[in-house]
């Protein structure tokens, strides 16, 4: 008996045993510890022990017996010699349903106003892996926006990741409100990183709404905040996502915006002594965003789907800079919002010649594809004579075709312009793109299909 009480104490005195450093030098955000390096790695939570109190923060490097942290806020307070200690198992966070409706931050603390009630916890890391190439289904069935332009030219299937590429002020967070509100989904999950400070109420009270708010969680991480919280918000968004997709739910998230998740990491990469390479970030950029964004799409068999829009912010609304490139090449496609568009008055402001959606046609049917492609041909042709129109070097009459286009598009401008709290089915939007086509006098695109029904009809045994 006394055998087995000497061992109950030794477990729980090894249970209740801390791994402690100390700090050696700080230089900027960056603190060097010595003393943990044969058991702290990268990616280890520690915590120092500073004269204003306790500052957490991450290993994000080492070189020899040093190893390099950055914290969750910053440093002041805190001294060489302070002591530093290993934390376990704290990169987890622990989502279940009482999340849905609460605002969280980057560490899924609730925040003021929005608490929730505790709950048994199923513990989820922040930094999990995506799902094999061969794990995965297949992209589902398409889902009902009812925002008309994103319903007829670029739609989006269940599991599809979508990129919205936009310079600032032109409608990206109102667009993201439209589709968290519209959109036919189980849980909605919304990544807010580097937010402006006075926008975050403003966007969870008025452009979500009490009815988007209903079924959504949402992550909060604002501007002022350390790069590695803003990194951190875009980690644990994802995660809370990935948990809703386990339990077999369809899983709509947004993360605003994904290049500020980029600058994070730039700012991570150059504090540890990265090189810096394309206007600045580090290669680790380029690696951390198709990891990130891998994790959302469609889900193991018997598990939900994660569809999801990343916003990104183009420097000089340059589509073609580091980020939105890179992001370019790893969603399924991309929403264009064009600043000339906005100041024209119609939103959302989306450039419907450059944004695209690479699950046409198949995510259509034939019919609505063909009126699909009918209204994008007139709208290419209107844009490519659109100088010359409003010049006046263009006059009606020269070109059939042209009449038709600029027919077709004064009446489909206004009619793509849609207001926030708006709802359009997306039957209805191909009923009235087919309508306006037919009235521009273009050639009915559904020709074939009556004439075909006509036959069957006719070469039908009678009965």
């Amino acid at each position: 008996m006394s055998t087995f009480l000497d061992l109950q104490d030794t477990i729980y005195s090894s249970s209740s045993a801390k791994t402690v450093g100390s700090v050696r030098a700080i230089v900027g955000l960056t603190l060097t510890v010595n003393g943990l390096e044969a058991v702290a790695g990268i990616g280890s939570r520690c915590r120092v022990q500073g004269r204003k109190g306790f500052i957490d923060g991450e290993v994000v490097g080492a070189q020899g017996s040093d190893l390099c942290l950055l914290p969750f806020g910053n440093w002041e307070g805190v001294a060489v010699g302070d002591p530093v200690e290993l934390l376990e198992l704290d990169d987890m966070v622990f989502p279940d349903e009482s999340w849905i409706g609460t605002v969280v931050d980057a560490l899924g603390r609730p925040l003021s106003e929005y608490s929730r009630l505790p709950r048994p916890r199923r513990k989820s890391s922040v930094k999990a892996h995506p799902p094999g190439a061969f794990e995965r289904k297949q992209v589902g069935a398409k889902l009902e926006t009812q925002i008309k332009c994103v319903d007829v030219f670029t739609p989006i299937c269940q599991g599809q990741r979508m990129g919205v590429f936009a310079g600032s002020g032109v409608g990206k967070s109102t667009l993201m409100a439209m589709l968290a509100r519209n959109t036919d989904a189980d849980v909605i999950v919304i990544g807010l990183i580097g937010e402006r400070g006075r926008e975050v109420q403003q966007f969870i009270k008025e452009d979500l709404g009490t009815e988007g708010m209903a079924r959504a969680v949402v992550v909060v991480s604002t501007g002022d905040e350390a790069p590695l919280l803003r990194k951190q918000a875009a980690l644990t968004t994802t995660t809370i996502a990935e948990y809703f997709k386990t339990q077999g739910k369809q899983v709509l998230l947004l993360l605003d915006s994904v290049t500020r998740f980029a600058m994070a990491q730039r700012e991570i990469g150059l504090a540890r002594g990265e090189p810096p390479t394309l206007r600045g970030y580090p290669p680790s950029v380029f690696s951390e965003l198709p990891h990130l964004l891998e994790r959302a799409g469609p889900g193991r068999e018997g598990e939900g789907d994660i569809t999801s829009l990343y916003t990104v912010l183009v420097d000089g609304d340059d589509m073609n800079e580091p980020i939105a490139d890179a992001v370019r090449g790893i969603v399924d496609g991309h929403l264009v919002l064009d600043r000339r568009i906005a100041e024209q008055g119609r939103f959302p402001a989306i450039d419907l010649q450059r944004s695209l959606s690479r699950m046409l046609p198949g995510c259509h049917s034939p019919e609505e594809f063909e009126i699909t492609k009918a209204a994008r041909k007139a709208l290419g042709r209107y844009a490519d004579m659109e100088d010359l129109i409003r010049l006046g070097a263009y006059k009606e009459g020269s070109d059939p075709r042209t009449d038709e286009a600029v027919r077709f598009f004064h009446a489909a401008s206004p009619f793509l312009s849609q207001q926030r709290g708006e709802m359009i089915p997306a039957s209805q939007s191909f009923a009235e793109m087919y309508r306006m086509v037919l009235e521009a006098g273009i050639e009915d695109p559904l020709k074939e299909f009556f004439e075909a029904a006509e036959r069957a009809a006719l070469e039908a045994p009678v009965q």
